[in-house]
């Protein structure tokens, strides 16, 4: 069963790599393209976090140790945050027009990627109990990645998602975010829970 798993989870980071790197390789072709608006998408950013996560999760398996705690918390804020990608672009985004989107990139990076995880998280028992106390550590990424989105926005003019647009009206837009807030906090919760399950065991 091991083998198994170390092998899903080696599939999607080659995947979600693969993904990025094609999407990469189309935008910076573009007259407009800037790096810092390719990596300043939440989606982008998530599914290299959850790559990374994958992959040293790997790297502590083939030495066969014992997942540490502290790559099990890693690893649930990596989950939650896929998995909010995940369900903002298949609920807020999924009509949204993008230029040089690569469709099968885009549903790798904004669906295949965010399922698979989460399925990971939930059926394969090799991650530690996590805590409540947790969940606050989870929401410390989005809240900067606002931020800095918020910033961008009132100077540059830049902003990854329509929703966060400054021309809604702040106020508008702060409801988009303390809902986005609320949801990830929900999610924290739900990962911690998940963390005590032992569906299949690796």
């Amino acid at each position: 069963m091991r083998t198994l798993v170390n092998a899903l989870r080696l599939i999607a980071v080659i995947a979600t790599a693969s993904a990025i790197l094609a999407q990469w390789l189309v935008s910076s072709r573009s007259p407009e393209y800037n790096p810092f608006n390719f990596f300043g998408y939440f989606t982008i950013q998530s599914n290299i976090v959850i790559a990374v996560a994958l992959a040293v999760t790997l790297v502590v398996a083939f030495r066969s140790k014992r997942e540490p705690l502290r790559l099990s918390v890693f690893r649930g804020a990596a989950t939650v945050y896929i998995a909010t990608t995940g369900v903002v672009y298949n609920t807020l985004l999924t009509g949204a027009a993008v230029e040089n989107t690569v469709p099968w990139s885009n549903d790798v990076l904004h669906k295949w990627i965010p399922l698979y995880s989460v399925l990971d998280w939930l059926l394969f028992s090799d991650r530690g109990r996590l805590l409540l106390r947790h969940v606050w550590w989870f929401l410390i990424y989005p809240a900067v990645w606002l931020v800095v989105v918020l910033v961008r926005g009132a100077t540059d003019g830049w902003v990854p998602y329509p929703f966060l647009n400054p021309s809604l009206g702040y106020g508008v837009v702060a409801l988009y975010c303390l809902g986005v807030a609320v949801f990830i906090a929900l999610m924290g919760v739900l990962v911690v829970g998940m963390s005590r399950l032992r569906i299949v065991k690796v």
